[in-house]
């Protein structure tokens, strides 16, 4: 009796939110990680490195605008070693802000994506295109999309798409395998206001979609005592899919870059209230096993 009633103590202790657990010590992939050109001078590659560094990151998902910030971290090889950090290199679709728009209908940008996979960089082949955005999941359909997504899926690059649950579909069901055989990367998934039940489904659908967990308003709730905690039903989501999310710092504008100790700080909190076998997954092993990469 003594025990049952301890249980039930503690059980309603971590139901009211009053109970902190502790935070996730382990190594982080960064799996959505930008060095555009306006970082660079402000963020120079000693100070990002400093802040993955000192952060746990140990590998990081890099693309940027245009593809040269990216070079200049996977080539940075005596840098990135001594800070313990691998870079993974994304082909980025985009050349300047305007392609942000327009690329789903500019033929230039998959001529651009082939010329810059052939090129590789200094370090080693490119792994995967993106991010790129879709603003109108109906032009997830147009010709551009569709031919870089079908040679994805020919070279087994992975995806890393910014887009909406429809865009989803309407990306990966054109492809030869109907998308059973495309590796997406769901940036902040659910973007757009999908609800979890959708964002299941879609998990169901397509084995070897990923979702990534930055921007995800929705994600975490606050519990009694200002604890920051992952709310019940993307709880249940991670839970029920342990090796199908990754976490990412998206430092798309340099705030993001001044913030980046916040961003991880508040990923290894909520992480701290998973089992911790299901909060090394989503923070280092799933994107660690994606790529190849041995545990640090």
């Amino acid at each position: 009796m003594q025990f049952l009633v301890q249980g039930l103590l503690w059980l309603t202790v971590a139901l009211c939110g009053t109970a902190r657990a502790a935070d996730y010590t382990g190594p982080i992939f960064d799996a959505h990680l930008h060095y555009n050109v306006e970082a660079q001078s402000p963020h120079p590659l000693p100070d990002v490195l400093a802040r993955m560094q000192r952060n746990g990151v140990r590998a990081v998902l890099a693309n940027s605008r245009p593809n040269d910030g990216t070079r200049t971290l996977a080539e940075a090889g005596a840098q990135t070693r001594a800070a313990g950090v691998t870079v993974v290199p994304l082909v980025r679709l985009y050349r300047n802000r305007d392609d942000y728009t327009s690329w789903f209908r500019d033929d230039s940008i998959y001529d651009m994506v082939l010329a810059e996979l052939a090129r590789g960089t200094a370090a080693g082949p490119y792994r995967g295109i993106g991010e790129f955005h879709l603003y109108d999941s109906a032009n997830a359909a147009g010709p551009v999309a569709k031919k870089l997504m079908a040679l994805a899926e020919a070279r087994q690059l992975v995806v890393l798409a910014h887009v909406d649950d429809a865009a989803i579909d309407g990306l990966m069901q054109p492809t030869p395998s109907g998308g059973k055989a495309v590796r997406l990367i769901w940036a902040h998934t659910g973007i757009g206001g999908a609800p979890v039940e959708r964002v299941r489904a879609l998990l169901q659908r397509y084995p070897l979609l990923m979702g990534e967990l930055s921007y995800r308003p929705g994600l975490t709730c606050t519990g009694t005592g200002g604890v920051v905690q992952l709310c019940p039903e993307w709880r249940a989501l991670l839970l029920d899919y342990p090796d199908r999310f990754v976490l990412g710092s998206d430092t798309w504008i340099n705030q993001r870059w001044q913030y980046y100790d916040d961003t991880m700080q508040d990923y290894r909190a909520w992480l701290g209230g998973l089992p911790a076998p299901v909060a090394r997954q989503v923070a280092w092993d799933n994107a660690a096993r994606l790529f190849g990469l041995p545990s640090p």
